[in-house]
């Protein structure tokens, strides 16, 4: 089973794992010699995150980041950072993150970007900005009204804040 493999089953056990166990587990299944260090961090972090313990994933995603995580991997963990962030009340620097992220990559984590982005600038209290980029963002699902979605969303926010 390749270590892959092991993560994926790992994960699936979450909700039945301690926390403190989960995250040994994680960090047992990631310390492998094939396991890049980037890789390695981003799950580390992961496994923080997903027992409540956001402040010790930050520096995780951080070095992940740091190692040259990219592409779809480098997403989640921006999305990820910036989601903690938030969470230990420096939504500010999850903001810079998230705003130079494109929505249009077509990765599958464009709305995702989105969604926590509207997070973070909600406790930053631009609670219109955020409602401005979800409605663009859910603008496009919708079978009819898109052009109208579109135009109430930028009626939002002044045009120098405009998302788009």
């Amino acid at each position: 089973m390749a270590w892959n493999d092991d993560l994926d089953a790992a994960w699936e056990r979450l909700p039945d794992t301690p926390p403190e166990e989960f995250v040994a587990l994680i960090a047992k299944l990631v310390d492998r010699p094939e396991v890049p260090p980037a890789i390695r961090h981003f799950h580390i972090a992961g496994s923080h995150d997903s027992t409540g313990r956001s402040d010790l994933a930050i520096p995780h995603y951080q070095r992940a980041l740091d190692e040259g995580l990219s592409g779809y991997e480098g997403r989640r963990a921006k999305i990820q950072l910036a989601s903690s962030l938030r969470n230990v009340g420096r939504a500010d620097e999850g903001d810079r993150i998230l705003a130079g992220e494109s929505t249009a990559v077509g990765d599958g984590l464009d709305d995702a970007i989105v969604v926590f982005h509207a997070l973070v600038l909600t406790d930053l209290g631009r609670e219109r900005e955020a409602v401005s980029r979800l409605v663009h963002a859910l603008a496009d699902h919708l079978p009819r009204y898109t052009a109208s979605a579109h135009r109430y969303a930028d009626a939002l926010v002044p045009v120098a804040e405009e998302p788009r």
